[in-house]
């Protein structure tokens, strides 16, 4: 007989965080038979269309314990809740993937530091908490913050230690992260589910296109050596068990001019380059990681087409009538209230042969 799960259908999930990566595993957990609550501070989060909901701050300890009391199991849908937050939400219910993957990913120093421990090559890099830090660094560089920057945020690309310095300035003279530039081919993503026995599903390693720091394109599978796309599956899994992760782990990577791999951020949650399984394989990333904090066995990740995705930024969903009568797409909007510029409203995927390459030119007329 084959073992119970942590928590049997009819039970409910605790998401924290109310985006539209929460959105769609809520939909998810719904069809194996799951109830969420969702937490967000935000009263109109997406999320919350969709699932049971509380709204509070996420340093509001009497709000998480309340929280806590109403769910079986607890997830996170992105990566920036705090430490603190997720430590006492585990005193009550368990948290998959638990607090430790978070603080990792929240911090690129020792989220570059745990990528070499794997095994990542990784772009040259050192800390920044001075002005002196930048003497004798190899230029031209990428400065980063080391918390809080995603979407190209909290980033310049600068020349030299002047340019650094003067760069560290507008960022606010916070811990900074200053990272060689990488002269890279393509990039790349592995999208990696880890049960809470160890197992381990992959799905396709698949390309990213970026416009102005934001994902823009997803081309699956990844134009790759199928060698380079196993070593990158191989190492985003020794990342998920060295973290004793369960739940979702993307990893990001640049695919440099010699065909090298080269780390570049992961996310212990569900991830945009990730959209394209919803209807590109067997199982979506949504559904592997509710089976994974439930305990359910894994399921097959396997590509049964290929795809290209594309996000709707800003006045781009304003397309949406066009897109939705286009038979050959697949559109998802995400309930938000508000048209921003840089600000992701949905996604739009392509579906293609498995014998027919993707071709992003044309997929979106």
């Amino acid at each position: 007989m084959d073992a119970e799960p942590l928590v049997a259908p009819g039970g409910c999930i605790g998401i924290v965080g109310g985006g539209q990566l929460g959105r769609m595993t809520a939909l998810a957990a719904a069809a194996l038979g799951y109830r969420c609550r969702v937490l967000d501070r935000d009263p109109l989060a997406p999320a919350k269309q969709v699932a049971a909901h509380d709204t509070a701050d996420y340093d509001d300890m009497a709000a998480l314990e309340r929280f806590a009391a109403k769910v079986d199991v607890v997830t996170c849908e992105f990566e920036n809740v705090p430490v603190a937050a997720l430590e006492a939400l585990a005193l009550w219910k368990p948290v998959r993937p638990g607090p430790r993957a978070f603080a990792i990913a929240q911090d690129r120093l020792p989220e570059k530091d745990f990528a070499r421990e794997v095994g990542f090559a990784t772009p040259p890099y050192r800390a920044i908490a001075a002005e002196s830090d930048f003497d004798g660094a190899a230029y031209p560089a990428i400065l980063k913050t080391r918390r809080l920057g995603y979407d190209g945020k909290g980033q310049a690309r600068i020349a030299s230690a002047e340019e650094g310095r003067a760069a560290w300035t507008r960022l606010g003279r916070v811990p900074c992260l200053l990272e060689g530039l990488v002269d890279f081919e393509r990039e790349v993503s592995a999208i990696i589910a880890r049960a809470a026995d160890g197992a381990l599903r992959a799905f396709d390693v698949v390309e990213n296109r970026h416009r102005q720091g934001i994902l823009d394109l997803t081309i699956a599978p990844a134009p790759i050596a199928p060698a380079r796309a196993a070593e990158a599956q191989r190492l985003a899994g020794a990342a998920a068990q060295r973290l004793g992760l369960v739940g979702l782990l993307a990893v990001e990577m640049f695919v440099d001019r010699q065909g090298r791999l080269l780390f570049n951020e992961m996310a212990p949650r569900p991830h945009n380059s990730g959209h394209w399984t919803i209807e590109g394989c067997t199982a979506s990333q949504f559904e592997q990681l509710v089976r994974a904090v439930v305990g359910l066995p894994l399921a097959d990740p396997a590509r049964r087409a290929n795809a290209v995705m594309k996000n709707l930024i800003g006045d781009e969903v304003r397309a949406w009538s066009r897109l939705a009568a286009d038979p050959a797409l697949k559109l998802h909007l995400y309930g938000k209230a508000e048209i921003r510029a840089g600000r992701k409203l949905g996604h739009v995927t392509r579906l293609y042969p498995l014998d027919v390459t993707p071709d992003p030119r044309s997929a979106f007329p």
